[in-house]
């Protein structure tokens, strides 16, 4: 038995727009040829397919502080000591404390973390979203019902052993055979997921620097014309998968058509 059959078995810890737990099926039955390799995700989003896969060693990265900050904070133990209540009027506290955290520089902290869980279980649609001088700016949400949790030791145990890294995804220092999955903002409207957005220029940065890897990669993506277009030019396979939309802007939860392009790999 190894290590990773020991782990616990734990769900996402937040909301995340474009989580990836439903596409986890899938990506075992490509990843398991790897499974020794080092598994690199540059956008880490909600963790939905590291805590699915379970590699014993992990490269998790996202170019939004507070995310990997909280992430950070619960590899170490965090317990949630702030109230966590469903309420407007203690959200617009909790929200304006965050951002003064941010202002003062002073967000790379367990209170952040701790505040940062509230505000993404609590506001509007599963949204983080921030402006243009970096302040979160999601409003309060409308849930009849929120399952908060103050205790993340199960977390702790399966991400102590993993590098946890805020870069841009060109920065990363990626062994040559690691396996790579990259589930960027998609090619759609809003890429605001972290103050500096995600541009058609990303896009393509992107498709070319996976393209480079010598090891296995997998990317997700919208399945724009330009996005098929772009990764078919670089020689990887397509994949048209039905994704359902579970979080967005305007509400809207019908399936969309998604692609997984993928570089060696036998599928």
């Amino acid at each position: 038995m190894t290590i990773t059959n020991l782990l616990p078995q734990v769900l996402p810890p937040l909301k995340w727009a474009g989580g990836k737990r439903w596409l986890v099926a899938t990506l075992y039955t490509l990843w398991q040829p790897f499974a020794n390799r080092q598994l690199v995700e540059p956008f880490a989003g909600g963790l939905a397919v590291s805590l699915g896969l379970q590699p014993e060693s992990a490269l998790i990265n996202d170019i939004n502080p507070h995310l990997i900050n909280f992430y950070q904070q619960i590899s170490k133990g965090l317990i949630i000591n702030i109230r966590l209540e469903n309420s407007e009027e203690l959200y617009y506290q909790h929200r304006d404390r965050f951002n003064q955290l941010i202002k003062e520089n002073n967000y790379k902290t367990a209170e952040a973390a701790s505040i940062f869980y509230y505000l993404n279980k609590t506001g509007y649609n599963g949204l983080c979203r921030f402006n243009k001088k970096g302040f979160y700016n999601v409003p309060f949400g409308r849930y009849k019902k929120i399952n908060y949790t103050n205790d993340f030791q199960d977390y702790q145990i399966v991400l102590e052993n993993w590098i946890l890294s805020n870069r841009h995804f060109s920065n990363l220092d990626v062994a040559e055979n690691a396996f790579i999955y990259a589930d960027p903002p998609y090619d759609v409207e809003f890429t605001n997921y972290s103050s500096g957005g995600f541009n058609w220029d990303e896009q393509e940065h992107l498709a070319e620097w996976l393209s480079k890897h010598q090891g296995p990669v997998i990317a997700s993506n919208q399945a724009t014309e330009r996005i098929q277009k772009l990764y078919k030019k670089l020689d990887f396979k397509l994949i048209l998968v039905d994704a359902p939309r579970r979080i967005s802007c305007n509400g809207d939860r019908s399936s969309a058509k998604e692609i997984l392009a993928l570089r060696g790999i036998e599928a």
